[in-house]
């Protein structure tokens, strides 16, 4: 894994500056550095590696044989054995045995197509200087990222947001439609960005740049398709899945580095597990874990279990209260934009934990999006029956829930009542959204201040995803995968992904996703939806395909999800810092929220009335990063 960055100056790239932005970079890459800059001095790439693949000679920036295309890559291609052959028989000389090279000849071949051809997570740029042109592109499911932004009459592009800021001439300034999607999303979605003028290049999406014309363009190559068959049978299907996923974690253990794996406990990295045992012997396979003294968040028995059951070398490590809030301070520190998915801190530490024995990990994403496994998409169903409930069924629920005590337990059932009535009543794709966030856009007005509810003129956050209830899965009349292309176009790619690749790069350990091989994903779109969720259960096939690997009692058994008491810690630890961080002349004097209501949100959540949580660690990330940058 790496870090990569580029500029197109009109005259010449300042190659002090170039360094400037690799260099904000080194987290990613701290093995090594490598710069390129074109005869004509008018590009500029630099790249910091992380080495996985080809130690000796997969240094970067990587061209072809006379020099006139070079490329620079973040990821791993796991393809790229089948397609060097490819390319060798059509004539092509390699001079390295990285995946790097493979995407230098692969565009010399099929040109900008040459990114369908690839199987792998990756971020890269290709300069051709003969075409004077950039092509940069990004992976299917965007599990790396990429980011741009023009600047007068320059081009600049890296990794990560903080390089760009490296550059004296992009700008800080806080874009409030931004700021509005980071509140009622918990992140901001791409292609948006908190700063105004920076651009995400969405997934499945490639941009080419021409240096004649200062021409941009932005397409999409690929889109996840929803045809099911349903006159498929489940039984081969599960064993179709099974194969097929093993060759998906198969691919994904070549290293010549230290390898292990993340495991929970669920299903979805046990199934990882149990499928690296059929692949290399169990006692080589490092699997870690970090287990919290909150049982009711804590899964360590769990993945003790299937650690034993496997025999492998299993890691563990406990946290507490104290151990998140002095990593408080790193996580807000690599953040480039608020964050509020809580899960980050733990992710953090467990990628800090599993560096110290090795340099990649497999990991169990996608689990939950491809096979319906969050508890929202039966939510989704129940919400189906309880639109038709009579009035007064619903008018009692309501009342019901608001009775209810407040607990700060994780998934208690005051808080799922409480969040799947205030989804009700907005239609999908939206419901959705507003279980999953912070702020729905009616609680948006009483928060954020006179002047800038001024200058977003009713501007609606959500607005975002209405194109999703037009997808064809959803005009076909199947729900489900409709809901499922939406959490893998939104929550995956712009909330777990960036997750874990900011949590893992952070600490230079590699992450990789078998659940998100392309190919895996395709196949699973053609299934029915009656094989993802079942009577209320998620991950129908998934679970049918390890019948007799796994413990009938761990397929079965809820999901507990990966967050901490962060609603306990903001009556308590966290009260000291919450308190400082939204006091009302803090909030008044930047002028972006009312500070009565952010402090009746304190208040209400402290006096334990209410459970505002979510809402309150979204104002304080955002707080927090806020001071960080210094706006």
């Amino acid at each position: 894994m790496c870090g990569l960055a580029g500029c197109v100056a009109p005259r010449h790239v300042d190659e002090a500056l170039l360094r400037r932005l690799t260099d904000a970079l080194a987290h990613r890459g701290p093995d090594a550095e490598g710069f390129y800059v074109s005869p004509d001095r008018r590009v500029g790439l630099g790249h910091r590696r992380l080495s996985i693949i080809d130690l000796a000679t997969g240094q970067q920036p990587t061209s072809n044989e006379d020099g006139t295309v070079w490329v620079i890559l973040n990821g791993e291609i796991y393809n790229f054995l089948a397609l060097r052959i490819d390319l060798e028989r059509r004539g092509h000389r390699f001079a390295t045995t990285s995946d790097t090279e493979v995407i230098v000849h692969g565009y010399e071949e099929w040109g900008d197509d040459c990114v369908t051809r690839l199987n792998g997570m990756f971020a890269f740029a290709v300069y051709d200087q003969r075409a004077e042109r950039l092509l940069l592109a990004r992976d299917r499911f965007g599990k790396k990222p990429l980011h741009y932004t023009s600047v007068g009459d320059e081009f600049v592009f890296a990794s990560e947001i903080k390089s760009l800021l490296a550059h004296p001439r992009v700008s800080r300034a806080l874009d409030l439609p931004a700021l509005s999607r980071y509140l009622a999303y918990e992140y901001v979605p791409s292609p948006h960005s908190i700063f105004s003028g920076i651009t995400k290049l969405p997934p499945a999406h490639r941009l080419t740049y021409d240096l004649r014309t200062r021409e941009l363009r932005v397409s999409r190559y690929w889109d996840l398709e929803f045809y099911p068959d349903q006159s498929r049978d489940e039984r081969p299907a599960a064993g179709e899945l099974r194969r097929r996923l093993r060759e998906a974690v198969r691919c994904r253990l070549m290293s010549d580095v230290p390898l292990g794996v993340f495991l929970s406990g669920g299903v979805d990295s046990s199934a990882v597990v149990a499928l690296m045992a059929e692949l290399m012997p169990p006692r080589e396979i490092k699997t870690f874990t970090i287990a919290f003294r909150e049982k009711s968040f804590d899964e360590s028995a769990h993945a003790r279990r299937v650690a034993r059951l496997f025999g492998t070398d299993h890691h563990e490590q406990q946290f507490d209260m104290g151990a998140m809030l002095a990593a408080l301070p790193d996580v807000i520190g690599f953040l480039d934009e608020p964050f509020a998915d809580a899960s980050l801190l733990p992710t953090y530490l467990l990628s800090r934990f599993a560096r110290t024995g090795v340099t990649v990990a497999l990991g169990g994403d996608g689990g939950d999006e491809m096979f319906a496994g969050y508890p929202t998409f039966a939510a989704s169903r129940y919400a189906r029956w309880y639109e038709r409930a009579p009035a007064p069924v619903r008018a009692a629920v309501q009342r019901f829930a608001d009775s209810l005590p407040v607990s700060t337990r994780n998934f208690s059932f005051d808080f799922k009542l409480r969040q799947f009535l205030k989804g009700i009543p907005h239609p999908e794709p939206r419901r959705t959204q507003v279980w999953l966030g912070s702020f729905e856009p009616a609680e948006l007005d009483g928060l954020l201040s006179e002047e800038v509810k001024g200058q977003l003129q009713g501007f609606d956050p959500l607005g975002d995803l209405d194109w999703l209830s037009a997808t064809p899965a959803v005009a076909a009349g199947d729900w489900l995968a409709g809901l499922i292309y939406q959490y893998t176009a939104t929550y995956l790619t712009d909330d777990i992904l960036v997750k874990v690749d900011r949590a893992s790069m952070a600490c230079s350990l590699e992450v990789r996703a078998p659940l998100l091989d392309y190919t895996l994903a395709e196949f699973l779109a053609g299934l029915p939806s009656s094989f993802k969720l079942r009577r209320g259960a998620g991950k129908h096939l998934l679970k049918r395909a390890f019948v007799g690997t796994l413990p009938a009692d761990l397929l079965h058994r809820p999901k507990k999800g990966f967050g901490i008491p962060i609603a306990e810690w903001l009556k308590h630890d966290l009260s000291p810092l919450a308190r400082d961080t939204l006091a009302v002349e803090r909030i008044r004097k930047q002028g972006l929220f009312n500070p009565q209501r952010v402090q009746t949100l304190l208040q209400e959540h402290q006096a334990g009335r209410r459970n505002h949580r979510k809402q309150l660690w979204t104002l304080l990330v955002f707080e927090l990063w806020a001071e960080r940058f210094g706006l």
